[in-house]
């Protein structure tokens, strides 16, 4: 049967997204309006890139505004801010990490970063004198969102947002992981040139996530958005008896 036959199935779930580097809550605008065609109530954090602790505090707010059990999602650069939440995440019953960080108690962003084999995508970055990282635009589209029209990934290069070199490598510790506590799904992008697609399994693994892959980009909710929804609707279903 098709998950749109189950247009009242989830509704008691909300859905909070959160995006990743170089991107906005936009990024999710495709997954967005299939979430909501299958009636959930859905928010993007919008999270402004320049302090990581900042980028916690707002998704908390967000989270605790929701009226019910919901389910957290997080791209890229967002696992990390997701998973610094620890085990008091208000409202979160389950999470969903698409080709994102997910750091363990102990581990810095810096080291999970610069502490493997370097991905193809580092080649487009671009500090500027205010200590923010830019990708560059033919980088953009080389590295960042291959699959996407080219003529959209030229738009979304247009309005990437940059984060702060002391957000994206900051050596503070994260404590306590949020997927200690809660049921954890990981979508592996197979085709990943920003997170080596080996790196996200070892750390899906390591937080016994229910994993998932596909043949995609750093930026499957733009280029794959159905198998994203997809996923996300298949979570809402699975852990909807629990969270009434």
């Amino acid at each position: 049967m098709s998950l749109f036959a189950h247009q009242h199935a989830h509704q008691g779930v909300n859905i909070v997204l959160v995006h990743g580097a170089w991107a906005d809550g936009s990024s999710w605008s495709s997954v967005i309006e299939r979430l909501q065609k299958e009636g959930n109530t859905i928010t993007a954090v919008q999270m402004a890139l320049t302090s990581f602790a900042d980028d916690v505090a707002q998704v908390r707010r967000v989270l605790s505004a929701q009226s019910g059990p919901t389910i957290l999602v997080a791209h890229s650069y967002g696992g990390a801010v997701i998973t610094a939440l620890g085990k008091d995440a208000p409202n979160v019953v389950g999470l969903v990490y698409v080709a994102a960080f997910v750091p363990d108690q102990g581990e810095s962003l810096k080291g999970l970063i610069t502490g493997g084999p370097q991905p193809a995508g580092g080649a487009a970055f671009r500090p500027d004198e205010w200590g923010l990282i830019w990708l560059d635009r033919e980088g953009f589209s080389q590295y960042f969102a291959p699959d996407v029209n080219q003529a959209q990934a030229r738009v979304l290069a247009a309005v990437q947002k940059p984060i702060a070199a002391s957000t994206l490598l900051t050596e503070d510790t994260f404590g306590e992981p949020v997927w200690k506590t809660l049921p954890a799904w990981y979508l592996v992008t197979e085709q990943d040139q920003m997170i080596p697609p080996d790196a996200q399994r070892f750390m899906a693994q390591r937080a016994g996530a229910t994993v998932a892959s596909i043949a995609s980009s750093h930026v499957p909710m733009i280029s794959h958005s159905n198998t994203v929804a997809d996923l996300i609707l298949n979570v809402a279903k699975a852990i909807e008896p629990a969270a009434k």
